[in-house]
């Protein structure tokens, strides 16, 4: 089995690579068949997977995802995403299977018209509760997930309005929404879709596990974010909850993983 991670992060520093890598080490410790992964570096060195691989995670990354419409890196980065739809259309016993995490998720609903994709109000940044809608009791990633569970969330934009007749004809379906906010006037923001039997997206980071995020929570720039705009006991909150294994752990080890999985009984399937 091949698996490409696609690397959005332009050269900017940050724990999702390094996590999203750790999860799929595992995952080949895990399996009876051999595994290997290539990393491209999308937007930086306009590097992309070709249709060889059965596996592709796509990470996410910083800046606007409305201001790259005729970026270079785009065009390459469609036109794989165009191939793999195209072929799981084509051939529907060799399937590839795509994971997009937080920035991906976004160009995607961009791109495919699945959503509306603004700048939020103020940055959401830290650990956050994650609401599940009624389709996400039939979407086995995230049954052993409590309702609502937690996940580590950074982002300025948000993916709104969603085109639930699109996304249900395509057999995908709306699976988790942001916290709730009743005395904030504004729309609660899709945090994950599966827009088919193959692609699944969230726009939070179930890659990111307790030890990685406590380092980034320790950065003088992002407590200062976290207790200005929440205070100091969420703050305190939020490190307590890195180490809860009903929080961020269970939630790393469950939606990637159980991703790799799913994919990996189609991809034996095939080859038996």
């Amino acid at each position: 089995m091949k698996i490409a991670i696609l690397d959005l992060y332009e050269g900017e520093p940050n724990e999702g690579m390094r996590c999203i890598q750790q999860l799929v080490d595992e995952f080949k410790e895990e399996v009876s068949f051999p595994v290997s992964y290539e990393i491209f570096d999308v937007r930086q060195h306009l590097q992309i997977a070709d249709l060889s691989f059965d596996i592709y995670i796509s990470s996410g990354g910083p800046g606007n995802p409305l201001e790259s419409k005729d970026a270079a890196w785009e065009h390459l980065y469609f036109g794989l995403m165009n191939s793999i739809l195209e072929h799981n259309k084509n051939n529907p016993l060799q399937r590839k299977f795509v994971f997009l995490i937080c920035h991906s998720i976004q160009l995607f609903c961009r791109y495919y018209d699945y959503a509306k994709i603004t700048k939020r109000k103020s940055t959401s940044f830290g650990v956050m509760p994650v609401h599940k809608t009624k389709e996400c009791k039939q979407e086995p990633f995230l049954k052993k997930l409590s309702d609502p569970f937690y996940a580590v969330d950074s982002r300025d934009y948000q993916i709104v309005q969603p085109n639930v007749e699109k996304i249900r004809a395509a057999g995908g379906a709306i699976l988790c929404l942001e916290k709730e906010r009743p005395l904030i006037p504004f729309e609660r923001a899709v945090m994950a879709i599966r827009f088919n039997d193959e692609i699944i997206g969230t726009q939070f980071h179930p890659e990111v596990d307790s030890d990685g995020m406590h380092r980034y929570l320790l950065r003088a720039e992002k407590k200062k974010l976290i207790v200005d705009r929440y205070g100091e006991k969420k703050y305190l909150s939020m490190l307590r909850m890195l180490n809860e294994p009903d929080k961020i752990k269970l939630t790393q080890h469950t939606i990637l993983p159980n991703f790799l999985h799913h994919a990996a009984k189609a991809y034996t399937h095939v080859e038996v």
